[in-house]
């Protein structure tokens, strides 16, 4: 392969149908594909790209289209397969301009191929500092001039001496956003769709052995009455289970949308390349001894997927359970369970496949129906994210349940969730909380916030994560067959007082606000609790009802829960019971007890604390959905160009002798800064009460070293890390560091703070000598205390001890810290908590992923445990919030701006009575190794 070939720029790419190609850079290697691909070309499309006939390409053109310089003459080549199906190239015509043109092979065309290579052309384009495309169109051409204004640049068209001149300008766009977030949702939900509704299967590897993976497979689907023609393959035996086998898929007669394999893990690439040439159209690999089994094991995964990909295949697996639709038009239980619930408003999807049968009996028990069930297994391919987009669309589906070992992409999870979630509730249980690890085999890294980052994040995109899988279900069967309540007020009816104080404490703990409960007696019946529920649904100061029902001897159950039914179809507000002590949804409680159930139902819990938890999680789930979505806000003061040119100059020349460190650097530190080892006060200075001035624990902003920020090499242009002293960065988004000063001697100190005007505080700057107590000087008003002050800091550190001299901020304030890191899973995340030793100490941080709309900052404030002392509470001063939520949009818009800032510490931020000032700032930049994960073009993980 070429020196110079850019490898980031090859991608796996879902097309409009749904299906999949490759695309990557052309080479000299491709001259035998490009003349094949040419050959299949018409006429017609010849035409349009030459302007004239051209019935084949000579050697010399040959040559010179598949031999370019990456730079200014590109281009890129889709496959499938084996067999090149589109090319589409740029040559540079002038400084910042490049013409484009492409070609798609007739029998490729309108399957969205044109689409996506231009969006990465686009992006190659930029990367090589191409800001316009010019193309020269014939006036019949229509679907390129097509393709060239749907993509969503800002476009403009004239037409002279026959032909049609559009020149686009690449500089992204809301619009353009916009264009390829619902090209790449549609894309990835029909590629969902073509698995989850085929006309067809294919079981191979179905055996006659009893209890065998491919038998059972192959039961499953027929007890499930499949509505389509099901194909054993065994290469020995002419039927299995009663039905006709064939030997090889290929052998099948009519055609085959979807394939299960269920045979050793050393034969499956040879049956998916089959299944390619049979013209499959997904794949469900049953099979194990993959990434779970060792490296040699992973290797064969991550073959798979790529042969898969590369001949337009989506594939659920390896090591997986299957996938199941309850649709009556399509009944499939491609799984490894025997059941399968019945027909519901629920998406499921889990990861892991051993745990998929349990799972699936649960929702079976609790009479919970289902929609559509996916097990991924190791998850080389297909992922949660594609389930999301497929559900989304997916008009069965009201309920998101997701059962997650491992996030692939959680960025792009996180994006796709947040536009979901304000239509379809989305609960999570993720594993691994402790470790952030992942099991052995899934094609994911483990994560490196630590979990209340995630728990924050899923805040941020309206998830509802749930601890256990039991919370998952209790959650599950409210969201399916219940209203959302309008706000936390829960009114109760129950005919046990013991029972109603559980209630009425659990309601407390978790934050609802419960009225009274209307305790009814042990022997109430009926009437009693139908008229007692009325009365507490017309309350118009209660928002949701638990109903208790645990009669002391056998009642009239089956009227009372009628009863229940009957009057909370009517309200209009959510009702939950703990009806006996049942769990799910009793026959009894639904709207029809002869079938599933249906929205109106009650959902019963066994213990009514059990019911207010998990209507707790909907109450906050819902007030998020009525908060407005916001977009990031226009910000005044804003200047990226310059930005980008001052981070590109500090990568190409970095400071000749970077400051040493202990350890690691800031892109490869576990936790974002402030959490611990941060500088304080003194013991028993006001760094510990309130009123705190904040500037006890910063060393002198931008002068010395960050304590936690430290490379591990000397910076290099092409990588990095890269201290800098980020005044200059952050000015460029409207942000003011507090200067300091350096200095060496008494007589430093006094002239410094006379430039810096008086009160000044002295302090340690280096950050390792700042996090000792003792290491300030605060309120110094003359030069006789400076000169004492830096005696005694001298005395206590050494005499060759570096200090520094601030001017003292204005009093009351809070002191902050607001971190960005660029994490390699994530992304760009902002990160804010207060100052005190108290909460570095109890790591109380809030956590959201940039940019920052006016609500992501305001919850982000809110969102720490300490938050109310910004607000006036426990002595603190009401503080400039607005002011400091400004402050985290900014730096927000600087984090998704950069990619190369990989970490900024602004430590601390006070926040005063009506501006917040930032006393210490840090930052290191590193050079990004390729886009960020939800980045630049569409692309599969």
């Amino acid at each position: 392969m070429e020196a110079h070939y850019p490898a980031h720029w090859e991608a796996d790419v879902v097309l409009a149908d749904g299906g999949t190609a490759h695309v990557r850079p052309i080479r000299p290697a491709d001259a035998d594909r490009l003349r094949a691909f040419y050959s299949r070309l018409s006429a017609e499309s010849i035409y349009f790209r030459y302007f004239g006939p051209r019935p084949k390409l000579s050697d010399r053109e040959v040559a010179f289209f598949t031999n370019v310089d990456y730079v200014d003459r590109v281009a890129l080549i889709a496959t499938i397969g084996t067999e090149m199906v589109a090319v589409v190239r740029y040559d540079r015509t002038a400084p910042g301009e490049a013409e484009v043109a492409f070609l798609v092979e007739d029998a490729h065309q309108g399957r969205g191929v044109a689409s996506v290579m231009l969006e990465h052309l686009a992006a190659t384009a930029r990367e090589r500092g191409i800001e316009t495309f010019i193309a020269d169109v014939l006036p019949a051409n229509m679907k390129m001039m097509g393709v060239l204004r749907q993509v969503g640049y800002t476009a403009q068209s004239r037409f002279a001496d026959g032909v049609v001149r559009m020149t686009l300008d690449l500089t992204p766009t809301e619009t353009s956003d916009e264009v390829t977030a619902s090209r790449e949702h549609r894309a990835e939900a029909r590629s969902i769709a073509r698995l989850l509704t085929p006309g067809s299967v294919a079981v191979i590897g179905a055996s006659r052995e009893p209890g065998g993976v491919g038998q059972t497979v192959l039961r499953n689907l027929l007890a499930a009455d499949f509505t389509g023609p099901v194909y054993p393959v065994h290469r020995e035996v002419r039927a299995v289970a009663g039905v006709r086998a064939y030997p090889s898929v290929k052998d099948i007669d009519g055609e085959v949308d979807l394939a299960v394999l269920a045979v050793p893990a050393d034969s499956v690439i040879d049956v998916v390349k089959e299944c390619a040439e049979k013209g499959v159209r997904g794949l469900v690999v049953v099979s194990s001894g993959f990434g779970e089994t060792g490296p040699k094991g992973r290797a064969r995964q991550d073959e798979l997927a790529r042969i898969a990909r590369a001949y337009g295949l989506r594939v659920v697996g390896p090591n997986c359970l299957g996938i199941a639709n309850t649709d009556p038009a399509v009944r499939l239980n491609a799984t490894l369970a025997a059941t399968v619930p019945g027909r519901g408003r629920v998406g499921f999807f889990s990861q892991s496949g051993a745990l998929g049968t349990a799972l699936l009996q649960r929702v079976a028990q609790r009479g919970i129906g289902i929609s559509s069930f996916v097990s991924a297994g190791n998850r080389a391919d297909v992922s949660g994210n594609d389930l999301l987009q497929y559900w989304e669309e997916d008009e069965a589906t009201e309920v998101i349940l997701l059962y997650l070992e491992s996030l692939g992409n959680p960025r792009k999870f996180a994006r796709l969730a947040r536009r979901i979630s304000r239509r379809k509730p989305i609960v999570v249980v993720k594993s691994g909380g402790t470790t952030q690890g992942v099991p052995i085999g899934h094609s994911a890294s483990a994560l490196r916030l630590p979990d209340s980052a995630l728990s924050s994040l899923f805040d941020q995109a309206g998830v509802i994560r749930v601890d256990d899988l039991i919370q998952l279900f209790d959650v599950g069967q409210l969201l399916a067959c219940q209203p959302l309540p309008a706000g936390p007020r829960v009114g109760l009816v129950t005919n046990s007082d013991a029972l109603g104080l559980l209630a009425v404490d659990a309601c407390v703990s978790a934050g609802l606000e419960p009225r009274p409960p209307v305790n009814l007696g042990a022997a109430a019946g009926a009437q009693e609790f139908g008229t007692a529920l009325a009365g507490v649904l017309a309350d118009p100061d209660v928002d949701a009802a638990v109903v208790i029902y645990m009669p002391p001897i056998p009642g009239d159950s089956a009227s009372v829960a009628a009863e229940l039914v009957r009057v909370s179809r009517a309200a209009g507000k959510p009702v939950l019971a703990t009806f006996e002590g049942q769990l799910g949804m009793p026959a009894e409680l639904r709207t029809d007890p002869a079938a599933l159930p249906e929205r109106g139902s009650v959902p019963s819990y066994a213990a009514p604390e059990e019911a207010v938890r998990a209507l707790a999680d909907v109450v906050r789930y819902a007030l998020w959905r009525k908060q407005p979505a916001g977009a990031p806000p226009e910000l005044d003061h804003i200047d990226t160009a310059s930005a980008r040119a001052l981070v590109a100059q500090a990568l190409t020349h970095p400071p000749a002798e970077p400051a040493a460190s202990p350890e690691g650097t800031a892109a490869e530190a576990p936790e974002l800064p402030g959490q611990e080892g941060s500088a304080v006060g003194p013991v028993g200075t006001s760094a510990e009460v309130a009123g705190s001035t904040g500037q006890e624990g910063s060393a002198a902003g931008p002068v010395g070293t960050p304590a936690e920020v430290q490379p591990e090499e000397s910076p290099r242009a092409d990588a990095g890390p890269v201290e800098i002293d980020p005044t200059e960065l952050l000015a460029c988004y409207g942000l003011t560091v507090w200067p300091a000063e350096i200095v060496q001697t008494p007589d430093d100190a006094v002239a410094a703070a006379e430039r810096l005007g008086w009160p000044v505080v002295l302090k340690a700057a280096d950050p390792e000598a700042a996090k000792r107590a003792g290491t300030v000087r605060l309120g110094l008003t003359s030069p006789a205390a400076v000169r004492q002050a830096h005696a005694d800091l001298a005395g206590q550190l050494g005499a060759d001890v570096v200090l520094a001299v601030q001017k003292m901020a204005p009093q009351p304030a809070v002191p902050t810290v607001v971190n960005v890191l660029e994490d390699p899973a994530f992304g760009p995340v902002v990160s804010f908590g207060l100052g005190d030793v108290t909460a570095r100490l109890l790591r109380d941080r809030g956590y959201r992923l940039a940019p920052l709309t006016a609500e992501d900052a305001a919850g982000l404030v809110r969102s720490v445990e300490a938050a109310p002392l910004l607000f006036g509470e426990y002595g603190y001063p009401p503080v400039a919030v607005g002011a400091l939520q400004e402050l985290l949009v900014r730096v927000g818009r600087l984090a998704n701006d950069l990619p190369e800032v990989a970490r900024l510490d602004l430590d601390p931020v006070l926040v005063g009575e009506s501006e917040v000032f930032v006393l210490g700032a840090r930052a290191v930049l590193r050079s990004p190794e390729g886009p960020r994960r939800d980045g630049g073009p569409r692309r599969l993980a």
